[in-house]
Parts: C-alpha cells; sequence; structure tokens
C-alpha cells in the first residue's frame, strides 16, 4: 500500500515539470479538459440523507450516484484503490477496484495526482469500518492540478499566505471554508431580518463626487469621461437619508466603504457595512432594534444567543449595558470622580500625563472621548452603548434638547472595540450647514478626516427630512465575533496586502 501524502517530499519545481508531462499526454491522447460530465449529488447531501442506512440496506437499494471534486487523499492496494474526494459542501470516499472500475480506468487512476479534480459514478455501500462511500464504476480527470497541495494537507502555515492564497486555504482548510460559509449564512438572516421588518434594500453610489456621511481620509480617483475627481465612497449615510427625504421610509443597504486608513486586525480599508434609516424613530428605539437584531442573527445562524470568542464567554441574549463616556471611564477607573472629569483642565492634565491622543483645541466632551478611548473602550467586553457624544465629533447627529452640547447619539462596543454607530438624524438644514462649514475650517486648518461640505445633501434637508433613526454596523467585525475570528482579515475572503515580493 502507498499512501501520496507519505511519500518523500520532492522539489516542488519537479513536480510541476512531472505534472505537466501527464498534461501533455493526456492532450495527446484527446480532450484534457473534458466539460461533459453531469454531476448528480453533493457529498454533504449524501451524508446527510444516508447517515441512518445500514451496509445491508445500501446494497439492496443499489443507490446510484455521480460526485465531481478535488482529491485530497488517495491511497493505492495493488487491485483496489481509496480516495477521498471534497466539493463544495464536505467530502466522500471513493473505492476504485479492478473488479468494479476496470483494470484500465483503475491504472489511469493510479497516476492522477492529489489536487487533480475527478469525476465519478457508482453506488452508494458502507466500509467494514462503517464509512459511507461510492464503490466506483466510471472514474474520470476533469481537471489536472498542476501545482501540488500543501505537504500533508494540514493546511497553510504561513498566515501572509493564506491571505494572498486564499483559493488554496479553502482547499486545505475546513475551518476556513466554515468561516466564508457562516459569513454568507449571518448576512442572509440581516437580509431577512430586515425585510420582514418592513424595510427596502437598495444600493446607492460607489463614487462620490464630494465624500461623505463619515469622517474618514477618501481614496481619490478620477472620471475620465467627466473630467472629474472623484472619490470611493467613505460612507452611504448622505444618499440614503436622501432616500428617506423622497419618500422610502425604511431603507437599509450592505456594500462596501473605503477609507484610507491603516492597517490591523481591526481595520481593512476595503470593508462591508451595513447602514439602515427608519423615519419617525430616535436613537434609543435604534438601540432596542440593535440588540433585537444581534440576538436573531446569533440564534439564526449559530442556534444560540451565548458565543465563545478567544475564549470567553459571551451572551447577547442579556440586556445590553448602557454608559455615558464618564461613567463608562469611572466603571474601570473609580478613582475619578465625577467633579473631575467634568473639570476640562483636569481631563486635559490626566492625557497629558497618559502620552495619550488628543486634539488641544477640543471642548471638554472632545477631551472626555479622547479619555474614553485611551481608557475605557478597550475593556467593554459586553456589549455596551456608549450615548451622550460631544456635538463636535457628531457633525450628522441630532443635539439633544436637553443639553445642545451632546447629540442623541451611541456607539455599541463589543469585545473591546466599536461594532456599531447610530442617532437621531439631524433633519435642521441650517444647523447642519453650519455644522458642515465648522468642518470645511477643520479640513483648511488641517484636519484630512473632516468632512466635506455638501450642497445637495442641504439642499434635500430644505426639502424636509421628517424625524428619522440611521445606523451603521460593521459586518466584517460582526462576523469576526460570531465566528470566533482575532483578525479582520480571517474573516474577508480577499484582504489588501502589500504587493508581492
Amino acid at each position: 500500500m502507498t499512501t501520496e501524502s507519505t511519500l518523500p517530499q520532492q522539489d516542488e519545481n519537479q513536480i510541476i515539470i512531472e505534472r505537466r508531462n501527464k498534461l501533455a499526454a493526456i492532450r495527446k491522447a484527446g480532450v484534457a479538459f473534458p466539460n461533459d460530465f453531469n454531476r448528480t449529488h453533493l457529498a454533504g447531501d449524501l451524508h446527510a440523507s444516508h447517515a441512518e442506512m445500514s451496509h445491508d440496506e445500501l446494497e439492496a437499494a443499489q443507490i446510484q450516484v455521480a460526485v465531481a471534486g478535488r482529491m485530497m487523499l488517495k491511497r493505492v492496494m495493488g487491485k483496489a484503490s481509496f480516495a477521498t474526494l471534497q466539493d463544495m459542501s464536505g467530502r466522500l470516499q471513493l473505492f476504485i477496484s479492478n473488479d468494479d472500475t476496470g483494470i484500465d480506468a483503475h491504472s489511469a487512476f493510479k497516476h492522477y495526482d492529489l489536487g487533480d479534480i475527478l469525476g465519478a459514478t457508482g453506488v452508494l455501500f458502507r466500509t467494514k469500518t462503517g464509512e459511507l462511500s461510492l464503490r466506483v464504476a466510471q472514474v474520470r480527470l476533469l481537471t489536472k492540478s498542476l501545482r501540488p497541495l500543501p505537504e500533508k494537507f494540514h493546511g497553510l502555515s504561513d498566515q501572509e499566505q493564506k491571505y494572498r492564497q486564499r483559493y488554496l486555504d479553502l482547499i486545505t482548510n475546513q475551518d476556513a471554508r466554515q468561516v466564508f460559509l457562516k459569513r454568507t449564512r449571518i448576512i442572509q438572516a440581516i437580509r431577512e431580518f430586515f425585510i420582514n421588518e418592513g424595510y427596502m434594500e437598495v444600493e446607492t453610489p460607489m463614487m462620490h463626487s464630494i465624500p461623505g456621511g463619515a469622517s474618514a481620509k477618501p481614496f481619490e480617483t478620477h472620471h475620465n469621461a467627466l473630467d472629474m475627481q472623484m472619490f470611493l465612497r467613505i460612507a452611504p449615510e448622505l444618499y440614503l437619508k436622501r432616500l428617506v427625504v423622497g419618500g422610502f421610509e425604511k431603507v437599509f443597504e450592505i456594500n462596501r466603504n473605503f477609507r484610507n486608513e491603516g492597517l490591523s486586525t481591526r481595520h481593512n480599508p476595503e470593508f462591508t457595512m451595513l447602514e439602515f434609516y427608519e423615519a419617525y424613530r430616535d436613537y434609543k428605539y435604534l438601540m432596542d432594534f440593535t440588540e433585537k437584531l444581534l440576538r436573531e442573527v446569533a440564534q439564526k445562524v449559530l442556534g444560540s444567543t451565548v458565543i465563545s470568542y478567544q475564549g470567553r464567554q459571551l451572551d447577547l441574549g442579556l440586556p445590553f449595558h448602557r454608559l455615558t463616556m464618564v461613567q463608562a471611564i469611572q466603571k474601570y477607573h473609580p478613582q475619578f470622580s465625577t467633579e473631575q472629569l467634568y473639570d476640562r483642565e483636569f481631563v486635559l492634565s490626566v492625557l497629558q500625563d497618559l502620552k495619550a491622543k488628543y486634539r488641544p483645541e477640543d471642548t471638554l466632551g472632545g477631551l472626555q472621548l479622547s479619555l474614553f478611548e485611551e481608557l475605557s473602550e478597550t475593556l467593554l467586553f459586553e456589549p455596551t452603548f456608549i450615548v451622550d457624544y460631544p456635538v463636535e465629533v457628531s457633525p450628522l447627529a441630532r443635539s439633544s434638547d436637553a443639553n445642545p452640547l451632546i447629540t442623541e447619539r451611541f456607539e455599541l462596543f463589543v469585545l473591546g472595540r466599536e461594532l456599531a454607530n447610530g442617532f437621531s438624524e439631524l433633519n435642521d438644514a441650517e444647523d447642519q450647514e453650519a455644522r458642515f462649514d465648522a468642518q470645511v475650517v477643520a479640513k483648511e486648518a488641517g484636519d484630512e478626516e473632516a468632512m466635506y461640505k455638501d450642497n445637495d445633501y442641504i439642499r434635500a434637508l430644505e426639502y424636509g427630512l421628517p424625524p428619522t433613526a440611521g445606523e451603521g454596523i460593521g459586518i466584517d467585525r460582526l462576523i469576526m465575533m460570531l465566528t470566533d475570528c482575532a483578525s479582520i482579515r480571517d474573516v474577508i475572503l480577499f484582504p489588501q496586502m502589500r504587493p508581492e515580493a
């Protein structure tokens, strides 16, 4: 008996030469890449539908199937061989023998390589060890693999190679496949949730003449036909609120945003966002709505609201915490009194002592935010809404009637990082224009992330935006949480990478 995975390691270039020689012989003999094989069943479906059938029941039923996929394992034992075929749903063992398949076909099979894509027809049976398998009557080579799979099929050990060659990671790593299958189901569950809540799914432009809807540095491009500078969008917010002005009062969009920022385990310059807006609602309603959304998605995809993340348990079924920034600081640093945290000079001195990032020109609210980000943000493991953000860092949010220095805004933190941002929308056109003007001043003073002024958006507000609540949720970070992935690159199929050396 020989097992290909236990053969002495060969030079990869030599393996590629040998496989190309095999392909050349196949071309000479006929069609090298046939496209006439009709698959009738998937491996996962066969395991699911025949799990309870015994050896004798399968023998009596003589269930004919045709499967196709990539050969991941191969054992040759003289007159008989075993192989493991992998398709999009899972794996199925093949049994190839001189008696069932024929000497010539079996002989040809012995020259197939791991990674080759095969088609096989035959009847299902159960081996002596109880494994559901296919007794092959016919086997065909459909695609020749010219490069060898990673040694011993334990997946890629080089993290960068996993991201660069995601196709290879998906072939060899069942865990990676499961993450992206769950990603699809999570997004589908979100979409179904909003449709059931009466929302309308829309698509808004990906290229903007004015980048708006968030404070971020955009990617720039040029539209040749119009001979104008354009920007990849940093957020769809202003377009979605234009739709609410137009009468579409419950809208959502799941799509890409682009921000010209650094790379980290939590940041990728191209990322997926969910944004949604509902007329005649406020930010308090959104917090309840968000709890409901996250619970339903977790229950639907994972079967439970209790999840495990990096060894710690989190229960999304429990009420989410709600704190102001000052309360969040005091929760983890009770040495600070309320009076001290409302003293601008004191907060400034603490930031200086901590060597934290802050803007000296900020008012008390902005400095409190900097202190919160320095001391408490990363400690918020359980879902926590932080409320009462200052106006100066919330140019699109409605001011509080009780305190015009703060806004009706929250950010949701889970696992020590921001997951969502929502607020009662600013629908006062004159107030919005004044805030845009303040952002323009900040940009002219050197703040690259300050917002541009969007005069058409002001014009839309002048026609009347009803009282509205809106929110954005980072889909990639949500999927990190629900799939127990520590890096955002593990949940993005093709994350941005530096050019390959």
